[in-house]
């Protein structure tokens, strides 16, 4: 049957938008691939620097008559989900060995935490620190002695970073691999109601120390679907994962039985056999649709509307937030999982998983199913389950209804009928909303604006009690210009006691909310921002705002705020501190985040 026809008109409207720089990145990625593998035009001593250390695979890689394997690591041991990573290059190299062929990290990129820098001075690295890590990996992968990459890395930044230097050498056929999430802990809910007892002066520091130690507790993601896991799933519907792979946990037979795999297939589909599955032909405008309604389907991460957005631009493909809305009504909620449910990642893989919410979107023709993915055509290998069987790694029919009807669901009977994200349009600005977690008769709200520079000034005021009745909280100065845009995350706890409270209460802000956005509605990336003369800028405590995610509204009531003269504060102490000295080049040239935040003119 054929596609759902919301989705084929938003195709075709991306393909058509997209026509001179689509055709212009492919030809560049052509031009990449017409000399053939290039440690074939590498000079004697070109090639001598490259191979001296690996005394062991010198011979073989001499010969070129196997392929190397690039490998881009995130590896470090203080972030839980990327301390895996230890050990899977020594995996690799002896996958490949086996196979024929060679290994060799070309490049090890950053990898910072949003959890460990929210609310923190550090968090105004965060988003830009994408793009350092395509940079980065753009240097490894720049000396030209790979047939083939493999790519390690699982949070916030690091996938889309990851994707867009993948897309820049196109050329080359990439693979993902994950690390998969840590064991459950303490629950999702237990612990937001610690947080929340604490901001009432409820609790005390040991008891939220206890609590966020017993649901961070070892190696692995975060359990909670936020942005780190969103990227997860965006790589099984966007084809660069193996089916099945993203939610397995680490350090188990599976999980590394599953980094071996990845290794040979890295291997299989270079240039090099009959077999070239380059990245250049897996991320077309098809692709990254899927990757949109996989984030509708499961409620995902609002990061994602700035980081597709910038991928995609690294394939040659122009994404608008617009494409986001309209897929989003056509998309049923088929996921509960915290913050959108009280379910984590580990009990949605178990019910079903990704596999599971693949099969409902494809039979009911809501997704691509003629997309090019680094196991063949199509998306249907990516409804079954990997499975380690005597020591044999193979891939067996998935489960064909949930084994939890309160976590997983159907297309007949979905969580809600639409999408997990809404587009908000106004005299405000553009701004997006993760409405999967937020109660129905909590979307809409129109109230007195309550109007700051920074989020600890709202913290300030909310423990001084300087909320007492239904508010709108404006947040600006917080976009990639002004500082970043650093996630506000810290604001969710005292918002939620607002809530919890009896009030009607909402956020708005140029800033960002994260994956964690939760119950509390927050119109977020709003776009112009207030630095570049958004209309945010020119808000004053009392303006009348309302905020509605159903109508997709986002409006001041008196339209001569706009008149005021506007005076922006002082913003020079952004400059420095934690390394934000050697960001300013980023403050300076990033993009709006309606076109992806970035500093790369794609």
């Amino acid at each position: 049957m054929a596609i759902n026809l919301v989705i084929q008109s938003v195709t075709e409207k991306i393909q058509k938008r997209s026509e001179k720089k689509r055709l212009s990145y492919l030809n560049r990625m052509n031009e990449a691939r017409k000399d053939g593998p290039r440690r074939a035009h590498l000079t004697c001593g070109n090639q001598a620097h490259a191979y001296a250390p690996v005394v062991d695979d010198q011979k073989r890689l001499i010969e070129g008559v196997g392929g190397n394997i690039g490998i881009i690591t995130a590896y470090n041991d203080m972030l839980s989900a990327h301390q895996p990573f230890q050990s899977y290059p020594d995996l690799i190299k002896k996958a490949a060995r086996i196979a024929g062929g060679t290994a060799q990290v070309a490049a090890g990129v950053p990898a910072m935490c949003d959890g460990i820098t929210q609310g923190q001075t550090g968090m105004e690295l965060s988003l830009f620190s994408r793009d350092a890590i395509a940079m980065s990996a753009a240097i490894g992968l720049s000396h030209n002695v790979f047939d083939s990459s493999v790519y390690l890395g699982v949070c916030d930044k690091i996938v889309p970073g990851m994707v867009i230097a993948a897309a820049t050498f196109g050329h080359l056929p990439a693979i993902f691999l994950p690390a998969g999430p840590m064991s459950t802990g303490q629950s999702n809910d237990d612990k937001a109601k610690i947080r929340q007892d604490f901001a009432e002066g409820k609790a005390d520091r040991s008891d939220l120390m206890a609590s966020e130690m017993a649901s961070y507790h070892g190696p692995g993601t975060c359990t909670f679907y936020g942005t780190a896991n969103t990227n997860q799933m965006l790589m099984e519907f966007m084809g660069l994962h193996l089916p099945g792979s993203s939610f397995v946990n680490p350090n188990t037979p599976l999980r590394d039985a599953l980094t071996e795999f990845g290794a040979t297939h890295a291997l299989a589909i270079s240039d090099l056999g009959s077999n070239y599955t380059p990245v250049s032909h897996i991320l077309d405008e098809r692709a990254y649709v899927n990757g949109i309604i996989g984030l509708m389907a499961t409620g995902g991460s609002t990061n994602l509307l700035i980081h597709l957005v910038a991928m995609a631009r690294a394939s040659g493909i122009i994404l608008q937030w617009s494409d986001f809305a309209e897929i989003s009504q056509i998309i049923p909620l088929l996921a509960r999982v915290y913050p959108n449910g009280l379910a984590d990642v580990n009990h949605f893989h178990a019910s079903g998983g990704l596999g599971l919410v693949i099969s409902e979107l494809l039979s009911a023709n809501l997704l691509h199913d003629d997309t090019q993915t680094i196991v063949g055509i199509g998306l249907e290998k990516y409804t079954k389950d990997p499975k380690l069987i005597n020591g044999k790694l193979d891939w067996y029919s998935g489960v064909t209804s949930s084994l939890n009807s309160k976590i997983i669901s159907t297309v007949s009977a979905p969580f809600q009928k639409s999408g997990g994200l809404a587009n908000l349009d106004g005299n405000l600005g553009s701004a997006v909303m993760k409405v999967s977690a937020v109660a129905d008769d909590r979307r809409n709200i129109t109230a007195p604006v309550r109007v700051f520079n920074d989020q600890q000034s709202v913290l300030n005021a909310f423990r001084l009690g300087e909320f007492s009745s239904d508010v709108i909280i404006a947040v600006r100065y917080q976009g990639p210009r002004a500082n970043g845009m650093p996630e506000l995350h810290n604001l969710t706890p005292c918002m939620a006691v607002l809530q919890n409270r009896g009030l009607k209460v909402a956020l708005i802000t140029d800033g960002r909310m994260s994956g964690a956005s939760g119950k509390v509605p927050a119109a977020i990336h709003m776009s112009p921002e207030a630095l570049d003369g958004g209309p945010i800028a020119y808000l004053c405590d009392g303006d009348v705002v309302t905020v509605d995610a159903n109508s997709g509204i986002l409006s001041v009531e008196n339209k001569e705020v706009f008149t005021r003269l506007l005076e922006h504060p002082d913003l020079t102490s952004n400059s420095f501190g934690v390394g934000r000295e050697l960001f300013e080049i980023f403050r300076k040239n990033s993009g709006p985040a309606k076109t992806g935040a970035s500093v790369f003119d794609f």
